[in-house]
């Protein structure tokens, strides 16, 4: 698969094994975000195929940077990431629109198969 992907996480040991298994994937990782301000932003900017976002980051989290894109870029394809007790915050963004979702501890399937979905 290749996709221009952004990823936004406020853990840069995150960003970096997220970035390793879109790499793997054959995705190109076009940008960083390290909160949901900077998200919107770079989105914005560059335009990427799909955005992951954590649900938790400072300024502005991933649900609220989901709507903001979503309400700028209608048909943006958007990721979004928990964590195992986020179940509640996971059925929140399917409802701003998520094209898919995939949880921490990640798994390069469940990456892989999220990022294929958000792109059919």
């Amino acid at each position: 698969m290749k996709a221009r992907v952004l990823i936004a996480d406020d853990s840069v040991h995150m960003r970096m094994i997220l970035k390793e298994m879109l790499v793997r994937c054959g995705c190109e990782v076009v940008g960083e975000a390290e909160d949901g301000a900077e998200a919107v932003r770079m989105y914005d900017e560059l335009m990427p195929d799909v955005a992951t976002l954590d649900i938790s980051m400072p300024k502005m989290d991933g649900i609220a940077a989901l709507k903001a894109i979503k309400a700028k870029h209608p048909n943006a394809r958007l990721v979004t990431v928990g964590a195992m007790n986020q179940q509640k915050l996971v059925i929140e963004a399917v409802r701003a629109g998520t094209s898919g979702f995939f949880l921490k501890p990640f798994q390069s399937e469940r990456v892989a198969e999220a990022i294929e979905r958000a792109l059919k």
